[in-house]
Order: C-alpha cells, then sequence, then structure tokens
C-alpha cells in the first residue's frame, strides 16, 4: 500500500471516533480564541492557558482531520 499524499489524506473519510476529536478541538480552539480576545481586562494567567487552548485545539482539529478510515481509502 502506497502512502497518501496530504491533500488526498485531508479529502479522505474521517473515522468516526476522530471526528468527535476533532469537534473537540474546535471548541477549545473557539473558546480559547474568545477568551484570548476578550474586551474585558483578564487575569495573564486565564489569557495564557486560553492561548495554549487555542492553539492545542487547532493542532488537535487538524490532526484528527488527515486521520483516514482505511477501509473506504483502500482500492
Amino acid at each position: 500500500m502506497e502512502g497518501l499524499s496530504l491533500k488526498e489524506r485531508f479529502k479522505a473519510p474521517t473515522p468516526k471516533f476522530w471526528k468527535k476529536v476533532q469537534k473537540i478541538g474546535l471548541v477549545l480552539t473557539a473558546v480559547g480564541t474568545v477568551l484570548v480576545t476578550a474586551p474585558v481586562s483578564l487575569p495573564a494567567l486565564v489569557v495564557t492557558v486560553a492561548g495554549y487552548a487555542a492553539f492545542g485545539g487547532s493542532l488537535i482539529a487538524t490532526m484528527s482531520q488527515l486521520t483516514v478510515d482505511d477501509s473506504q481509502t483502500a482500492n
């Protein structure tokens, strides 16, 4: 079996479990972004943790999107 290109992986179907993980990552990204860009003054620790949550959430969402269901992509 030859490897898939990044473009093919991105377009391939994602397994159910990883779709749930992807949604969790998107929620983390959204919450982190809202807290970082909040128009009110928040403690530095909250802003720092929110920044890490936004970054981590986007990383989780991207990596789970690249996970492929082999049973549907096999020739």
